[in-house]
């Protein structure tokens, strides 16, 4: 089910129950409804469930929602859920600092139940459709697989989930062997068909949902694997050379095979602070190069990082 077409899940913070009763029975009929008392749990609630809409309470115990929200707004995962704020506190200076926390929208109480449910699924509307366009804005227009710029943030929001759990990541970057050869004997066409034809065979070797990958580039791919060791990144490796040897695109023009092959970068971390998200593709950069020195159409792995510093030219 596409996220276009999934019921549209609401998360309401209050620490009240009775509060809670409320909204759910007024957004059941058309929404799935999440919810939680303690705003200290909010976040990682938020972060677990990806609501599409976060209605939220101002004044509870431990942590009020403005404060909520400031978080909600300063964690790459959850800034931009919508929170509308539900309250008795009316004045407009209050207004004023939920919209400066990050707020869209501010409903006073007593709830008009029409009026709450018209607001609520506006704000899903606009947030859909903002989804949408940032979605056709990180799909490479030639492969059809996320770019360089959705590479980017994914592997911001991995290692710093890796960083709060303490959790393995892997990376590998991904050169086509001779791929200019390749495009002056056959063409640019029979080259973007090659591209297409790779983006696809990578894509179908992940074995994960949560797994991504990319096109970094010109002839190279990415590939991020959340908690994942080394080693089985290499075995993910391995399964995309066999679904590359597998098409047997003829490449009569490479000195290594006569068929297209990939060098591959392959390395992994456990994500610390003091090391950049961006250390971990030098990195596989590294090990790339060396692979591409080594002779192509292999694999070079190892845990981070590794030394080499020069990238050789395809």
């Amino acid at each position: 089910m596409s996220r276009e077409t999934a019921p549209t899940t609401v998360l309401v913070i209050d620490d009240e129950p009775t509060n809670i009763e409320v909204l759910a029975n007024l957004l059941q009929p058309d929404h799935r409804v999440l919810f939680t008392t303690d705003p200290g749990k909010a976040l990682a609630m938020a972060e677990q469930k990806d609501p599409d809409l976060i209605l939220m309470d101002v004044i509870m115990p431990g942590m009020d929602g403005y404060e909520v929200c400031r978080r909600l707004k300063k964690h790459p995962t959850t800034r931009d859920i919508p929170v509308i704020f539900v309250t008795a506190m009316g004045e407009e200076q209050f207004e004023t600092i939920g919209f400066e926390a990050g707020g869209v929208d501010y409903i006073t109480k007593p709830i008009k139940p029409h009026l709450l449910r018209a607001r609520v699924q506006t704000h899903i509307d606009l947030k859909r459709k903002n989804d949408l366009l940032k979605r056709l804005a990180s799909i490479d227009g030639l492969t059809g697989i996320p770019n360089r710029r959705s590479l980017d943030e994914f592997l911001f929001q991995e290692w710093h989930r890796g960083v709060r759990h303490e959790t393995r990541l892997s990376a590998m970057l991904i050169d086509v062997d001779y791929f200019k050869r390749f495009n002056d004997s056959r063409g640019h066409q029979a080259g973007d068909q090659c591209l297409r034809q790779l983006a696809e065979a990578l894509t179908r070797s992940l074995e994960r949902k949560t797994d991504l990958v990319a096109r970094y580039g010109g002839e190279e791919f990415a590939c991020v694997l959340p908690e994942t060791p080394l080693q089985g990144a290499i075995h993910t490796a391995e399964k995309i050379q066999q679904a590359v040897a597998a098409l047997a695109i003829p490449h009569p023009d490479s000195a290594v095979s006569g068929i297209v092959t990939l060098s591959m970068g392959v390395v992994s971390i456990t994500p610390r602070r003091g090391v950049e998200p961006e250390e971990l593709l030098n990195a596989a950069d590294r090990l790339l190069y060396l692979a591409k020195q080594s002779g192509r159409n292999q694999i070079q792995s190892a845990p981070y990082p590794e030394k080499p510093d020069h990238a050789p030219t395809s």
